[in-house]
């Protein structure tokens, strides 16, 4: 089954309702700014992992593009891997292209990102965080990343995802 924002929860148009979160709004604003196609999609469920956002969109989890947080030891920078949900960060390729990394704590990237775990989008943080987008996204044709809380989620392609973060494509994930 191929998930479509026309197929699944309810779209999310430019102008949000005032009760919308503001982390929600962030995203849809950024989304807009940039010129994307999708805007946000509410989800009724949340989808707070990977494996729950797939089950909401009827996709594989791969196609899931998950936010994994870190802190950078040497200055206290948040790091942001977006990588498949089907993979696991390797912790040691992340920071050999950063520098030491510290686990984020739920603070640290309320914090830093202005998003709850679970609902962390790729892009549109309170503070811009070094971020690396993983290359097994590329696997798929159209992947689906939080849009600024567990219940929001927005469509794109790995290709859309680079443009819409201006993050390098890298090796993070273990073998």
């Amino acid at each position: 089954m191929r998930a479509s924002p026309e197929s699944m929860g309810r779209n999310v148009s430019d102008a949000l309702p005032d009760e919308a979160p503001q982390g929600m709004k962030r995203v849809a604003q950024h989304l807009a700014q940039c010129g994307h196609p999708h805007a946000p999609l509410w989800l009724d469920v949340a989808a707070r992992t990977s494996q729950e956002a797939a089950d909401a969109l009827g996709v594989q989890v791969g196609q899931i593009a998950k936010s994994v947080v870190f802190r950078r030891k040497s200055d206290d920078a948040a790091v942001l891997v977006v990588t498949s949900g089907d993979r696991r960060v390797d912790e040691a390729k992340v920071a050999a292209r950063v520098g030491g990394l510290a686990r984020a704590n739920a603070d640290f990237v309320k914090q830093r990102t202005g998003f709850s775990i679970g609902g962390v989008a790729p892009f549109a943080h309170l503070t811009p965080p070094l971020t690396l987008v993983d290359r097994e996204l590329f696997r798929f044709e159209c992947i689906w990343a939080a849009a600024g809380h567990p219940n929001a989620v927005f469509m794109a392609s790995p290709d859309q995802l680079l443009g819409l973060t201006g993050a390098p494509v890298a090796d993070v994930t273990q073998d």
